[in-house]
């Protein structure tokens, strides 16, 4: 990713946040980040060393209260706003087309991501209905009494499907013995409710 500001733009931009207010460290990252729409948020390892300076040269202002370092704006640090409003202009522009680069970025990225997943799934599907067979072992249709064939290997590919899945999501996540009570309960349940379903009529 290119850098969100060029050299110089970040300490001018400071300067502009300050001059709108006082504001302690956080709330000026936190500014930026509401600028950058949730995109970008600067580290305090980038924003306090830019505060630090801009006090050392006159143009802010810290003071402690209580645990908060209150950062100000100086009489330096207008005149220098003022005297550079056009630059701000510039950097106005250039932080909005950051964005728009920052949010492509973030949807070239989302799209990669659902390919991948979609592929994943794809496969996970195929894998299942290459591998599914019926409950018992590959016991022939006709030989269930009164089921149609179809609907039975039907059954047996979602019963497969869903065994698939549950093993990826496994190794992907692991499983902890209270999830693995949670689930058992969840399939006695659905045991029940099936043979309801399979026994009515």
């Amino acid at each position: 990713m290119s850098p969100v500001f060029a050299h110089g733009q970040l300490r001018l931009y400071l300067l502009a946040l300050l001059n709108e207010g006082p504001r302690h460290g956080y709330e000026v990252i936190q500014d930026l980040e509401h600028r950058f729409n949730g995109l970008y948020t600067p580290s305090a390892g980038t924003v306090y060393p830019r505060l630090a300076k801009l006090e050392e040269e006159g143009l802010v202002e810290r003071s402690d209260e209580g645990r908060k370092a209150i950062y100000r704006i100086t009489d330096a640090g207008r005149e220098e706003v003022r005297a550079r409003q056009d630059d701000l202009s510039s950097l106005e522009s250039d932080l909005d087309l950051s964005v728009r680069e920052l949010a492509e970025q973030v949807r070239s990225r989302v799209r990669g991501q659902t390919k991948d997943l979609r592929a994943e799934l794809k496969a996970a599907a195929q894998e299942a209905r290459r591998t599914a067979t019926p409950v018992g072992g590959p016991e022939p249709w006709n030989g269930w009494k009164g089921s149609d064939p179809k609907a039975i290997r039907d059954l047996e590919q979602a019963v497969a499907e869903l065994r698939s899945e549950a093993r990826g999501a496994w190794k992907r996540h692991g499983l902890t013995s209270d999830q693995s009570r949670e689930i058992i309960e969840i399939l006695s349940e659905a045991t029940g409710r099936i043979r309801d379903v399979i026994t009515r009529r």
